[in-house]
């Protein structure tokens, strides 16, 4: 049996699964103090279905904690942005287009330094280590405790930004927290910059988060091995979350669509997740969320690192309906639901007494929403549908027919029949798919390069990334004989010499649990 548990800003999910069969799912307001409200739904999950903890092979955890810190700027880093591509990039420094309230909240520090390449692979300059050691030794004097290191065009040439950052450990210690690039994001240097400083920024709270969640799993009797879900829909174990915990941003709409997949059947779909706060709209495509192409900001800073392809509305059970308009959200009551909703006899009219007042749910007190017009519910009603509609037919890619599936547990508030699309299909345990998905989650590897492919080599290079990517699909512990390569992606890059392309295989298969033990 393992454990899947996700983290949500309203409720806390759990699940405890058999394989790919849901034994027992629960649903917990989420605790101020996240890891708190962990413990609370493994407990719940127990009471329901009594297990030891040595019948556990492994949990894994969908959780906000990163992102809700960045959002919030709270318990970052001092953190130190350094660039390498001098005599160039000195029109746009480092964290030119960042809150100022985010970078006050990190105290940052930005440099410039030598080094870096051309498009084509040609060295802008070599890295002078005089000046390397000199910024360093400024970082010091400011307290800094981790360095996100950038080179212009590194993901064609990383080779620079593991000098560098050997520099600065000389001068810094071992202690400090080196966050490179090319392990990040993508071509672009400004976003990839930021995403590896938003990564730097949470390397110190990634490990007093891991250590807060194996204390709380491992007080409830539970040694089996913890893993966390990354926004591609697959896992990582506790060394990696340390390193990147940037990868955890939106692991929840990930999760729930992963989710939806199995307990819907349907591995290409329109995914509708409607939770307390807001309501994800993506698309399935071979059973794992299709990536965005675009960049994401995330808390006002431009990113270009993997993420789900989502659109977010802000119509969740939390939302606060509008008496005058019939407009839901985006405005919400959040965790603090069960207090403030009508039926929990507070004072906000909610999405959740919306859904109530309809027969649609059964939760509270029906008495409290007995005084709204039946026309003013319906109205509400139908301006859900009307949003959630267009933001699916915002969404899709052809005009073709898509499937459409419903889950998380404010999806009550969605019809059986969606304008334009028809059927809605709300699988069992759809309020809990999203923990699902954490629990089901496999785990992957990913090459993303560009490649000079020499005339007549293009199968062998080809063969080779893939190969590449499997290799890093088991090093992370999938089980071998179950990879797949499930996405492949060949773009030629016309302005570079030497057939030039960017080459991106990714693949992943089963958790090995001989290799998480």
């Amino acid at each position: 049996m393992h454990i899947g548990i996700d983290v949500g800003g309203t409720n806390t999910d759990a699940v405890l699964m058999d394989g790919t069969q849901t034994l027992v799912g629960i649903k917990h307001t989420t605790t101020p103090d996240v890891t708190e409200g962990i413990v609370q739904a493994i407990s719940g999950l127990r009471e329901k279905h009594r297990f030891a903890g040595s019948e556990i092979t492994a949990v894994m955890i969908g959780t906000t904690h990163f992102i809700n810190a960045l959002v919030q700027a709270k318990r970052l880093a001092p953190t130190a942005a350094l660039r390498l591509g001098l005599p160039a990039t000195q029109a746009l420094p480092p964290l030119i287009d960042w809150p100022e309230e985010l970078v006050a909240a990190i105290n940052a520090r930005s440099y410039l330094a030598h080094g870096g390449y051309e498009f084509d692979g040609r060295p802008i300059s070599p890295i002078d280590v005089d000046e390397l050691r000199a910024h360093a030794a400024d970082m010091r004097e400011h307290g800094i405790r981790s360095v996100a290191i950038s080179s212009v065009f590194s993901p064609v040439n990383h080779d620079l930004e593991v000098a560098a950052a050997e520099i600065i450990r000389e001068v810094l210690g071992d202690d400090v927290a080196i966050s490179l690039s090319y392990e990040i994001g993508r071509i672009g240097l400004l976003e990839r910059e930021n995403a590896t400083v938003i990564n730097a920024a949470l390397r110190e709270l990634a490990s007093e988060i891991v250590d807060g969640l194996t204390a709380a799993v491992r007080a409830e009797g539970i040694e089996a091995p913890i893993f966390l879900s990354q926004n591609d829909g697959t896992l990582m174990d506790e060394d990696y979350v340390r390193s990147y915990p940037v990868a955890t941003f939106a692991s929840g709409p990930t999760n729930s669509m992963r989710g939806a997949a199995l307990t819907s059947g349907l591995t290409t779909c329109a995914v509708i997740d409607v939770g307390g706060t807001t309501t994800d709209v993506g698309l399935l495509i071979n059973g794992f969320p299709r990536e965005t192409a675009n960049e994401v900001k995330v808390a006002g800073v431009r990113t270009n690192f993997r993420m789900p392809d989502v659109l977010s509305l802000g119509i969740g059970g939390g939302s606060i309906v509008n008496e005058q308009t019939a407009e839901v959200g985006p405005e919400s009551v959040g965790y603090r639901l069960s207090s403030e909703a009508l039926v929990f006899g507070g004072s906000t009219l909610t999405a959740t007494d919306i859904a109530v007042a309809a027969g649609r749910a059964d939760i509270g007190d029906r008495s409290q929403v007995a005084h709204l017009d039946p026309t003013f519910v319906a109205r509400v009603l139908d301006r859900i549908a009307e949003r959630v509609a267009e933001a699916v037919d915002r969404m899709r890619t052809s005009p073709d027919p898509i499937p459409v599936v419903a889950v998380g547990g404010g999806s009550l508030l969605l019809p059986d029949e969606l304008p334009l699309f028809g059927t809605v299909s709300k699988p069992e345990n759809y309020a809990v798919a999203n923990a699902i998905g954490a629990s089901i989650a496999q785990v992957g590897g990913e090459i993303d390069k560009v490649y000079s492919v020499a005339p007549g080599q293009r199968e062998h290079t080809i063969t080779a990334v893939r190969a590449e990517a499997i290799e890093k699909a088991v090093a992370a512990g999938a089980k071998p004989s179950s990879v797949t390569i499930i996405d492949f992606d060949e773009v030629p890059i016309p302005y570079l010499p030497g057939n030039a392309t960017r080459i991106r295989v990714k693949a992943v298969g089963d958790l090995s649990m001989e290799a998480a033990r």
